[in-house]
């Protein structure tokens, strides 16, 4: 008898399964020392030049990823996506050359930090680590088969390791101060990625393509991206707020 097939042990392996899965019973609430390190270490991932520079890659994988899970939510079809040397990235996606379809999906991408962003903090601390986490897992790992280079590979598995680590040593506390850190992090770097492309972003930019897909001005398709941001923005910080101590 195959005892990896038992009812009990099925029943264990599903509990286990769960208990990673489903949320904490309350909303969480961190330690001002544990916050200021949350910011401590956010400010050093996006304000050293050698952090930064490496910590872009994450900033423009869910750029990427943006272009592609909203692309497919419209019908387009993710054919695979790559980062580059110089931190930047590609994600192509299949489907027509106009239309709602292929406008929102080219507009998804430098709000998409920032709306992840903020959906890391708010959902963090309300005690939903657990099952965000889990979702963070199954997107990288459909998207993990739609890799076209080995920077882009690696980058990925270490993300997936990390990440799969966090899952499986489920602690609340630290998914709640690693997601609200990240989230920070993202939201800056949003804003760091769209005053690149205001200020270098040429034809071939997503704001240059978006101007020539529906002829709206690339300064209105900024400042949308500009609205997305200030939005996230206030949104972890109400939540670095919310979770001090004092707030409950």
């Amino acid at each position: 008898m195959n005892v990896f097939s038992t009812p009990a042990l099925q029943a264990d392996w599903l509990q286990a399964l769960w208990s990673r899965i489903q949320p904490a019973a309350a909303g969480m609430e961190l330690s001002t020392e544990t916050l200021w390190l949350v910011l401590g270490l956010a400010a050093i991932a996006v304000g050293v030049p050698f952090v930064w520079v490496r910590v872009r890659l994450l900033i423009t994988l869910v750029h990427e990823l943006g272009h592609a899970v909203v692309g497919m939510l419209v019908g387009r079809k993710f054919t695979g996506f790559v980062l580059r040397g110089d931190m930047s990235g590609a994600a192509v996606t299949a489907g027509p050359a106009k239309g709602f379809g292929r406008v929102i999906t080219t507009w998804a991408g430098y709000p998409a930090p920032a709306i992840i962003g903020a959906a890391f903090a708010w959902l963090g601390g309300a005690g939903w680590g657990a099952p965000v986490i889990t979702a963070v897992l199954v997107i990288l790992l459909i998207a993990l088969f739609r890799v076209r280079s080995f920077l882009t590979g690696f980058v990925m598995v270490v993300t997936l390791i990390a990440a799969g680590t966090l899952w499986w040593f489920r602690a609340d506390a630290l998914q709640t101060a690693v997601l609200l850190g990240i989230g920070a992090v993202l939201v800056v770097g949003a804003w760091r990625h769209l005053g690149a492309v205001m200020l270098r972003g040429g034809r071939a930019s997503d704001p240059g393509v978006l101007a020539e897909l529906t002829g709206v001005p690339k300064f209105l398709w900024n400042l949308s991206f500009v609205v997305v941001c200030a939005l996230g923005t206030w949104v972890v910080g109400a939540q670095f707020v919310a979770l001090l101590p004092s707030a409950g």
